[in-house]
């Protein structure tokens, strides 16, 4: 699939849809309420109800899916690609993980 600028938008890596509760930790203590939609070797799609900048490095710490194992979150830094309006004040967020940092 291509995009508007005519670049390749192919995954190289596979990403699994979870659906989990996840924070964007932001400077001084703000954190903002998310949902991880999917999540994969290389990179995560988030809902929240924020606008990063392009190229933005995000904190995100990731909950473990209910009704399994009892798990501290996936926190990790994620470098934003993209940030696509969904209405109602949300936006998906894409973007590559830079590090795990938990």
């Amino acid at each position: 699939m291509k995009d508007r600028s005519g670049r390749d938008d192919r995954r190289l890596d596979r990403r699994i849809p979870i659906g989990c509760p996840a924070l964007i930790h932001l400077g001084e203590g703000r954190r903002i309420p998310a949902k991880c939609m999917e999540l994969g070797v290389g990179g995560m799609t988030l809902h929240a109800a924020y606008v990063p900048g392009e190229g933005e490095v995000l904190e995100v710490a990731v909950a473990a899916p209910e009704g399994g194992i009892e798990r501290p979150p996936l926190v990790a830094r994620l470098r934003v690609k993209r940030c696509n309006a969904l209405g109602g004040g949300m936006y998906e967020i894409g973007g590559a993980i830079v590090r795990v940092v938990g």
